[in-house]
């Protein structure tokens, strides 16, 4: 399998959520054991020599790439939960995204000082979620090197927003 082949596992939902934006549906990938576990290979490939302790990702999609990432990689995972949904001290953050507001929360004992982190998600649009959890990280004490996704899409910039990070993207729309 060629990792140009992944895009043929992503569907395009238009005008989803929302007027204007276009849904890159992960489920057909994820339906395809052959496919999801090629992907997650490809990704560990990408970020192998990373130097980085801890996973971090946002709820949901995230989570699905972020858990066996952090398991073949021998690495520590935290989520990054929706308002109300982590039971201890959180840190939390709002910020706006391609089309609305939205909040995220991370356990304040999640992250200890000093430790590297990368971000993973399913998609990387523009970048602000990637941006809110840096800060979050920060705050924290840790230290964000770098985001790795299984799709980039480049039409909305998101490196400009994440010139400091190490970026890597298993495909490119």
């Amino acid at each position: 399998m060629e990792t140009v082949e992944i895009k043929k596992w992503i569907r395009d939902i238009p005008d989803f959520p929302e007027k204007g934006v276009i849904f890159r549906d992960i489920t057909p990938l994820l339906k395809n054991p052959e496919v999801f576990k090629y992907s997650l290979n490809k990704i560990v490939e990408l970020i192998k020599d990373w130097d980085f302790d801890c996973i971090v990702s946002p709820e949901s999609r995230g989570f699905i790439f972020a858990t066996p990432l952090a398991y073949i990689m021998d690495k520590e995972f935290v989520p990054i939960r929706k308002p109300g949904k982590l039971p201890y001290k959180t840190y939390s953050i709002s910020y706006e995204l391609e089309y609305g507001q939205t909040s995220l929360e991370m356990h304040a004992d999640a992250i200890e000082k000093g430790e590297k982190v990368i971000v993973v998600d399913d998609v990387l649009a523009t970048g602000g979620t990637t941006k809110a959890i840096k800060e979050l990280i920060e705050r924290a004490g840790g230290e964000t090197v770098g985001v790795v996704c299984l799709a980039e899409l480049t039409y909305l910039n998101p490196r400009e927003n994440l010139k400091d990070l190490e970026i890597a993207s298993l495909i490119r729309y």
